[in-house]
Parts: C-alpha cells; structure tokens; sequence
C-alpha cells in the first residue's frame, strides 16, 4: 500500500507542477508613417481582460469590453486613457493624438489613433505607458514603419520611452 502511495504521488505531483499559470502582460503597438497622406497611424493592440481590469479600475468597476453596450461612454473611457498613457514628440515637439476608435478581435481589443499634418519625420519619440499603472510586469512592444524603416523595440515601466533619429 505504502509504495502504491508513492507511485500516484509519483504521477500526480508532476501535473501540479504545470497548472500554476504565469500570466504576460503585454500590448503591441503598430506605428505607420504614411508621407503621401502626412499621417502617422497608429494601432495598439491590448488583452481586453487586462484593458478592461485597467478601465474598471480607473472609471466604471461594472464596464465590460466586447458586450455591444454603452459603446460611447466605453469609447470615451478608452480615449481618455490611452491619450493620458500614450505621448508623442515628432521632430523634437510634441504632437496631438487623436483617438479614432477600436474594433474587437478575438481577445484582442485593437485601438486605433492618429497625429495629421506631419510634413517629415526626422526624430520620432513615443512614450507608452498602457497598463504600466496596474501591472508592474507589463511590456509595450512598439513596432514602428518610419521613411521606409522598420524599427521594434520594448518599454517596461523602468524604461518607457523610445526615440528613433532619421
């Protein structure tokens, strides 16, 4: 009996062991530069569970993202705190953001943002700090097309701020 104790301790204790989930937090953000329309675009693509853990926190504990209700007043929300963790400096000034809208995929909720009437760009700093307030470990991957190149790299919390030189 004694060994047959062991033999399941044996086979079980090692499934324990993989069903301690490790959860990432992370955001990407895609950033286009299209010359011919003088427009930066920009798509940031977030959990909605985390975004929405983010958004009760800081405006409506009962709002839930994907549910087709109260859509402006969860636009407005979204809006209000992308555009309070997402700053811009193009060519060394600062720029205005302007929030377009989002569309759900999935699990993803991707927020769409735009800065008009850039003429050049010959330095490009972003400072994200999407979800930074409420999960220490979160990282923003930033992926950018800028005058023909591809740029990528990751802010953390200790470091959220990027700046690209053409």
């Amino acid at each position: 009996m004694h060994t047959l104790k062991r033999l399941v301790l044996l086979l079980i204790l090692p499934l324990f062991a993989f069903t301690a989930v490790h959860k990432y937090y992370v955001s990407v953000t895609q950033i286009d530069y299209l010359e011919d329309r003088e427009s930066v675009q920009i798509i940031t693509r977030i959990f909605i569970d985390d975004f929405e853990n983010v958004l009760r926190e800081r405006y409506d504990s009962s709002l839930v993202l994907n549910d087709n209700r109260d859509e402006e007043e969860i636009d407005n929300y979204i809006e209000k705190y992308l555009l309070s963790r997402i700053q811009v400096s193009i060519n060394n000034a600062p720029v205005t953001i302007k929030y377009l809208g989002k569309k759900y995929t999935d699990d993803i909720a991707n927020c769409y943002l735009e800065i008009t009437n850039v003429k050049a760009i010959k330095s490009f700093e972003i400072k994200n700090e999407v979800l930074f307030d409420i999960f220490p470990d979160q990282k923003n991957i930033v992926r950018t097309h800028i005058n023909s190149k591809n740029k990528s790299f990751i802010l953390i919390a200790q470091d959220d701020k990027g700046l690209l030189k053409f």
